[in-house]
């Protein structure tokens, strides 16, 4: 006797995808959802000290506010006040071009001192990065006691070695009191503490070139010159522009080191920098109003100095 079996049951045909929806993907929003407190908190952080920025310097305050008296309400007033102001678009001018000196310089020496790095044997590089660690731990305040002990046109150091090499001008010279002494001293200083930091992340990113890219170039005769223009430079592009870019927003808005050069025997408003210019307008004058002015200036100079950077970024993640 036999016994009948049943056939499977047909599976049934899913219906198609509508026509221009794509399938979910399970899990899709779990990143974004991760982000969310990230974003929170970056808000929460960075919104609030921006929103009263732009608050204060819609005001005006002066004396009275001193005294708990609420200040006024002027809108735009403090703007039209800083675009008529010629002392503010010199220092504005002055702030660019420091910026601008003193980053080209540390990234020219850093991305040598990178160089230097890698081709020198293991204890050699060693010394050299122990020293770089060392200058760029050492605290800020501590760093420029040493600098203004140097150029001291009483008893510093560089007078008494120029003066000891011949030139007798050099007795009693105040390399402070000149303009452009004083931004050379402070260019030297700023070079000086960011040149560990753009060194040791180009170094960084020049272990990881391949050596059998280098050695390749080498067989086909190519020079030192060549291999560094052609095949290290492309390389370490994204570093360059990295550490470039941090570099003029660091150095646009310097302040400790040409503040303590203040002190130490300058006139201010001649080598007042944005930073300066603000802390003299807030804390000097009490008009937080137009310091505040100054600073939505500086955020939107900043802006400006790095969207090609991230024009560019923009463009490579498209």
């Amino acid at each position: 006797m036999t016994t009948a079996t049943s056939a499977p049951p047909a599976p049934s045909p899913t219906a198609p995808e509508p026509p221009g929806r794509r399938p979910r993907r399970p899990g899709r929003r779990l990143p974004l959802l991760l982000v969310v407190p990230t974003l929170v908190l970056l808000v929460a952080a960075l919104g609030y000290p921006v929103g009263w920025q732009l608050l204060t310097s819609l005001r005006r305050f002066g004396l009275m506010q001193q005294f708990g008296a609420p200040a006024e309400w002027v809108g735009l007033d403090n703007y039209a006040a800083l675009v008529t102001d010629p002392a503010l678009w010199s220092v504005v001018l002055r702030s660019v071009a420091f910026c601008l000196v003193t980053s080209l310089v540390t990234v020219a020496i850093g991305g040598g001192l990178a160089v230097l790095m890698n081709a020198l044997d293991r204890w050699a590089r060693l010394v050299l990065q122990v020293s770089l660690l060392l200058a760029w731990a050492m605290p800020v305040v501590a760093s420029m006691t040493v600098w203004i002990w140097i150029v001291d046109w009483r008893r510093g150091l560089l007078n008494w070695l120029l003066v000891r090499l011949g030139d007798a001008d050099a007795q009693g010279h105040n390399w402070l009191s000149e303009p452009l002494s004083f931004f050379a001293v402070a260019c030297a200083v700023v070079v000086w503490m960011s040149v560990p930091f753009v060194a040791l992340s180009i170094y960084a990113d020049l272990t990881q070139v391949s050596t059998e890219v280098l050695e390749a170039a080498t067989i086909d005769g190519a020079s030192g010159w060549q291999k560094l223009r052609h095949i290290i430079a492309p390389l370490v592009r994204p570093v360059l522009s990295i550490v470039f870019l941090l570099q003029l927003i660091w150095n646009l808005r310097v302040f400790t080191q040409v503040k303590l050069l203040q002190d130490a025997g300058s006139v201010a408003n001649e080598t007042n920098l944005l930073g300066t210019f603000v802390y003299q307008l807030g804390t000097g004058k009490g008009d937080f109003g137009t310091a505040s002015a100054v600073s939505v200036l500086m955020l939107v100079l900043t802006l400006a100095l790095s969207w090609p950077y991230v024009r560019s970024l923009i463009k490579e993640e498209s």
